[in-house]
């Protein structure tokens, strides 16, 4: 993750809470895979600010044993106060997750958050929880990513916002998310921070942020963008379509059977099932390799 940061390339990351989503994601050409909060939580049919650490921790590691690429994982308001946010360090890094984002919500969360409804912590408790995850960043692996994440600009505006992820420039943080509400905070927010910021691309949002391309994104100045609902929506939508069909027709036809047939052998090629069959071939199925 770091070698990436350095390198100077924009860092596209969409959202996986499965490890056939991750390998998807690294099969397409994605550099970094991410693991979110909503999504997790959503899969799992609750609300993000329901999700212990263990929940988060497990999906994202999950993920992240399956791929080769770096993953960045969301561990909302650090799970705690500093000594909780220390380990939760420990665990997202223990779990071979290159990162994490870490916001100045209360905690737990309220699940008036998602009515973008800020319940900020003082400004000098969430450079403390930064902080103190940046020392035990350094104690436990220095490779590890600390992105500082404010979202208090919804609420209180980009000055607010860029203050506080400002403020953890000076004690260690890697990375800053800020939720700019429109185009000319979008634009002033990268050249404001001191931090390198990454966009969250919040699809569906109700508050009218703007949705950009990753090219419009690396203009105004974004070193990554965090996709937080494509794949989940784009799953949700096609399975809601075709199980709408069956149930109505007793049949499914928008996949003709060829094109089934190839797409089951992408999913197994991203298992990576001849691998499997190999080893049996050579074990309890001598002489059926083909």
């Amino acid at each position: 993750m770091r070698a990436l940061l350095a390198s100077g390339e924009f860092l596209y990351m969409p959202s996986a809470t499965t490890p056939i989503e991750g390998k998807l994601a690294e099969t397409a050409g994605a550099r970094v895979v991410y693991t979110g909060g909503y999504a997790t939580g959503a899969s799992r049919a609750i609300t993000e600010p329901l999700l212990t650490m263990d929940e988060q921790v497990r999906v994202a590691g999950e993920v992240a044993r399956a791929i080769a690429v770096p993953l960045v994982a969301d561990a909302g308001a650090g799970f705690g106060e500093p000594l909780h946010t220390m380990r939760t360090v420990q665990e997202f890094a223990a779990a071979g997750i290159a990162g994490i984002h870490i916001e100045d919500q209360l905690f737990p969360k309220r699940a008036h958050y998602h009515k973008y409804v800020a319940h900020a912590v003082p400004l000098p408790e969430f450079v403390d929880k930064i902080k103190w995850a940046c020392r035990e960043r350094d104690r436990v692996d220095r490779d590890f990513v600390i992105i500082a994440r404010s979202d208090t600009c919804r609420e209180f505006g980009l000055d607010e916002a860029i203050g506080r992820v400002n403020a953890t420039a000076e004690v260690g943080a890697d990375l800053g998310l800020v939720f700019p509400r429109n185009h000319s905070e979008a634009e002033a927010a990268p050249k404001r921070s001191k931090l390198p910021l990454v966009w969250v691309q919040s699809r569906g949002n109700r508050d009218g942020r703007p949705i950009y391309s990753l090219a419009e994104l690396q203009a105004m100045g974004y070193r990554g963008c965090i996709d937080a609902q494509l794949l989940l929506g784009v799953a949700v939508h096609f399975m809601k379509e075709a199980l709408g069909e069956m149930l109505q027709t007793g049949r499914y036809t928008r996949i003709g059977d060829n094109h089934f047939t190839v797409l089951r052998k992408d999913i197994e090629d991203m298992i990576g099932l001849d691998a499997y069959y190999e080893v049996e071939a050579e074990t309890v199925e001598k002489g059926e390799a083909d």
